[in-house]
């Protein structure tokens, strides 16, 4: 493309430039000097700050990245041959230069590809014909300086023409640079022979060599950036599905074939038309992407964080539409395009593995060999084995019945093959064959469910089909939500790719692979007697995310559309309806209810009905949460999914006690008499007196053992306050005991104090003893793999406990020293919300609220919370991302629900504002510490 094409023009008026460079020149006594060279240095540097503003208001006109990135390259030529005439001409002219004196100035990497990226590095190539001389350092180090100081990140090389192929040829690095080497200005001759050199010396005959390494390198690299195109923070540059991929590509093509463009890849029949356009587009999309991300941020960002995409997305033009953010669009096609190039890749990597083929020595002997060893798949004409991989026969297989295009997948699937990429390019090329008849033919229906319940690699199978686009072809409503990301940091990939990773999960487990992560799933698998019913609500749980409707019940609208096309009959449709609307419940409930009120368990017991769909919907929720990304699924979560699961069973198959609370409570403090047998009779009675009933029926015996032993260590050391920890690395949670006397503000300080220590509350149980202390654990998210680090970790949160509590630290202040929150959420926005539920208890008050997650925002609450006059009897903290939902289980001070409805409407505007950040700061009135005579007052409900 010529300057003329870009307009460039508009940029630069290079005759002017020239012509003012000239002037600082002729006017200068020594065009050498300090004088004469700030000046040029200011010339130049005004001219690229004006250039590059112009570029990027070209780039905001007509939205070209690779236009933008073309005219940064030109723009920077223009510069540096400007500045290296200046250098050879005025300030260190020879008039008759020696062989020796030559020297070319070339751009590598992807400047030598004629684009660059507004923080993109300048990698230059100086040729020289032999040895550097005293001339050629002085004028490299003139353009080298001149460059640095004007800001740019130069990375060079000087090297001979021998140099550099002896370098090329060891160095896979260099001869990639060098294959990407494009001359700028100086000696041509010297540029040219080296050029030729390096065609006949190095590449030739080093195509598989070369193709092999760069292939290994991107395997490497894909798994360093997570080996996926699906993370919701994209690399636009290294990541999978990105501009490095199709840089890769090129580098392949033109290593090979000896091509410039992926338009001559047509000519030789490598591409198809269609494909090489996508190829231009692609690369045009994700160049504009980087060069947004790169004037946005003023510097080389090249992960598309969450919080430039919605400033990206404006950029580029996207808008809101029912369902789905201008931000989610935009992603959406970001994917789009990531996938696209993954098809690209597997198109050009199948005709260079066939071309290889061809020149490999024998050729002829290897064909007939092959042709032995390819055979036909049994019980099919249409399909032949190569290798391990499977192919078509021919390439009017789908033609001739468009259900093969289902076949080959399911093929592949029970007679364990890999798929030849040519059976995948013609798969991707025949997608329109897959209309409404094929969609309804019971055949295909039934291979397709063969793979969704295959006992073998179900995610693999279903990921080519993907990829293909074959999946979201046969299953429309798959297709919508094929790419579409949720603008959130709770789920880590797109809504397709978690799905997937759904199956996957829900296969290993089957698989008996995840028996020490999920032992209870495991164990109750042999009772689930509808796998297809539970693999095809996996499939579908999410599917109609991006929809105005809550997506749980538009889900099990489509569920109700396509079970009976899968043969499903009217009651197992049912079930993966009622298993789609479902498909949160039990996990929410876990997290955020407290489950050790009977309430609780009837009211979810209300909602399952049966033990078949309790178990359906335990699995559903495992592969549901596990799917989600890296580090969400934790041993605490399935504890609570363990503890719900136990509880509704028992109450679902009759077997929930019908004791009084009274009853089971005295039995429960006659089983802690009987382990503390050891302690003195008057020590254990006094001791037996101290408990309430909801500590009883709620906590452990060996949890009460610990405790009682807590305590009477703290009573014997004469301490007013002390804390307990331990960890607990199956379930990724480390426990923090409080014991201290009793405050009304007691639960504020201590989450502010966690929260100053950096710790990410997960639970809160608290308790109140008949002599006016306060029993409370504190459950916090582990941070660290050795126990010995966690341990160390929350003894320190331990004593900014007590040092808190003890007035030895003031809360505002250490609060306000974590200057930086552990999560980023300016990007986001969450709704405050707040409810008050008087119907989910039988004894509490529950107050829900949702709203940012920000440091120290559990404080606020609790510390609004004793404003108010309100008892928390349980705390339940739930954190998706961004999002935090809590629920507080409280009463008034008399231990009574909360339900005058005025008192409701202020406690709901208090809460709120805390939520939208507008609550005065309650926290510098805070205590400095709450020793104190113990007190029989206490601040929680003593009796229920």
């Amino acid at each position: 493309m010529t300057s003329k094409d870009l307009q460039f023009e508009r940029i630069l008026d290079i005759e002017t430039l020239r012509a003012r460079c000239d002037a600082i020149a002729d006017s200068a006594d020594d065009p050498a000097s300090m004088t004469a060279r700030n000046e040029l240095f200011a010339v130049l540097k005004e001219t690229v700050t004006q250039g590059r503003k112009m570029i990027a208001e070209m780039l905001r006109e007509d939205g070209s990245g690779l236009d933008c990135a073309r005219r940064i390259s030109l723009l920077q030529d223009e510069i540096i041959r400007v500045l290296f005439g200046y250098a050879t001409t005025r300030s260190y002219p020879v008039e008759n230069p020696s062989t020796s004196e030559h020297m070319a100035l070339a751009a590598v990497g992807g400047y030598g590809r004629e684009t660059l990226a507004p923080g993109s590095d300048i990698d230059l190539l100086i040729v020289l014909p032999y040895k550097p001389t005293p001339w050629t350092e002085q004028v490299v180090e003139y353009v080298l300086y001149m460059l640095w100081d004007m800001g740019f990140k130069v990375g060079h090389a000087t090297r001979n023409i021998d140099e550099c192929i002896r370098l090329s040829m060891s160095d896979m690095t260099i001869r990639t640079a060098i294959l990407d080497a494009r001359f700028i200005c100086g000696a041509r001759p010297l540029y040219d022979g080296m050029e030729k050199r390096f065609d006949a010396e190095v590449v030739r005959n080093t195509a598989q060599a070369f193709i092999a390494a760069k292939l290994a390198e991107r395997d490497v690299r894909h798994q360093k950036a997570g080996d996926t195109r699906y993370l919701v923070e994209p690399n636009v540059k290294e990541g999978k599905g990105g501009l490095r991929d199709l840089q890769t590509l090129f580098w392949l093509v033109k290593y090979y074939y000896r091509v410039q463009s992926s338009r001559q890849l047509v000519k030789l029949g490598v591409l198809s038309r269609r494909e090489a356009k996508l190829f231009v587009k692609s690369e045009d999309f994700l160049w504009a992407v980087r060069c947004h991300m790169h004037f946005l941020t003023g510097k080389a960002e090249e992960r598309l964080s969450f919080d430039i995409q919605r400033e990206i997305a404006a950029d580029l033009g996207y808008h809101d539409h029912p369902g789905l953010s201008a931000v989610e669009r935009f992603m959406k096609h970001y994917f789009l395009v990531a996938k696209d190039v993954g098809d690209l890749t597997r198109i050009l990597c199948a005709a260079l593995e066939d071309e290889q083929a061809k020149e490999a020595p024998g050729f002829s002997r290897v064909l007939r060999r092959l042709a032995k060893r390819r055979r036909k798949v049994p019980g099919t004409l249409d399909f032949m084995q190569d290798h391990g991989r499977i192919t078509v026969a021919d390439d009017e297989v789908f033609k001739r019945d468009p259900v093969n295009i289902i076949r080959l997948f399911h093929l592949a699937d029970i007679h364990d093959l890999e798929f030849h990429p040519d059976a995948l390019k013609l798969a991707s090329r025949s997608l329109k064959l897959i209309k409404a008849p094929v969609r309804e033919d019971e055949e295909a229906n039934r291979l397709f469910l063969s793979i969704l319940t295959s006992p073998r690699r179900p995610a693999l199978i279903l990921r080519r089909m993907n990829e293909a686009g074959v999946l979201g072809r046969f299953i429309p409503d798959f297709g919508k939500i094929v790419s579409m990301m949720q603008f959130s940091m709770y789920h880590h990939y797109t809504v397709d790719e978690h799905l997937l990773r759904a199956v996957d999960i829900m296969s290993r487990i089957e698989q008996g692979k995840e028996d020490e992560a999920h032992p209870l799933a495991i164990s109750i698998l042999p009772e689930i007697t509808e796998r297809e019913v539970l693999y095809f609500a996996i499939l579908l749980h999410d599917i109609a995310k991006g929809r105005p409707e809550d997506h749980s019940v538009a889900g099990a609208k489509v569920a109700r559309k396509l079970c009976p096309r899968f043969g499903f009959t009217p009651e197992q449709t049912e079930i993966v309806a009622w298993l789609v609307r479902e498909h949160l419940s039990m996990s929410m409930i876990a997290q955020s209810r407290d489950l050790h009120d009977r309430k609780t368990i009837e009211d979810f017991a209300d909602v399952v009905q049966s033990l078949d769909r309790l178990r359906l919907l335990l699995v559903l929720t495992v592969c549901d949460i596990r799917a989600v990304g890296p580090g969400v699924w934790n041993g605490w979560k399935g504890q609570l999914l363990r503890t719900l699961y136990g509880e509704t069973e028992l109450m679902l198959s009759g077997g929930f006690s019908a004791v009084s609370g009274k009853e089971r409570a005295e039995e429960a403090r006659l089983r802690l008499a009987d382990a503390l047998s050891d302690w003195p009779d008057k020590e254990r009675e006094d001791y037996l007196k101290l408990h309430y009933l909801p500590y009883l029926l709620t906590v452990e015996l060996d949890d009460q053992i610990r405790h009682a032993e807590f305590i009477r260590r703290t009573r014997d050391a004469g301490k007013p306050l002390s804390t307990m920890v331990r960890t607990h690395s199956f379930h990724a949670i480390t426990e923090i005991t409080v014991l201290a006397p009793d405050h009304p503000r007691l639960l504020s300080i201590v989450t502010g104090a966690c929260s100053a220590a950096g710790a990410n509350i997960a639970d809160a149980q608290v308790f109140t003893t008949a002599d006016g202390r306060a029993l409370d654990t504190i459950l916090i998210n582990r941070a660290f793999d050795q126990d010995d680090d966690e341990l160390r970790r929350a003894e320190r949160i331990g004593a900014m406990i007590e040092a808190v509590l003890s007035g030895q630290k003031r809360l505002p202040e250490v609060i306000a020293h974590k200057t930086k929150s552990r999560r980023k959420t300016k990007p986001f926005s969450v709704t405050p919300k707040v409810s008050i539920n008087n119907s989910l208890s039988n004894y509490f008050t529950v107050i829900e609220l949702e709203g940012l997650d920000r440091t120290g925002l559990l404080s606020e609450i609790t510390e609004v919370l004793s404003d108010l006059s309100l008892d928390i009897a349980s705390a339940h903290i739930t954190t998706f991302g961004e999002k935090v939902i809590d629920t507080f289980y409280v009463t008034d001070l008399f231990g009574h629900k909360i339900t005058n409805e005025n008192r409701h409407g202020n406690i709901i505007a208090r809460l709120k504002a805390v939520l939208a950040g507008i609550e005065e700061d309650v926290r510098q009135k805070m205590p400095q510490g709450i020793i104190a005579p113990p007190t029989t007052k206490g601040r929680r409900v003593k009796q229920t």
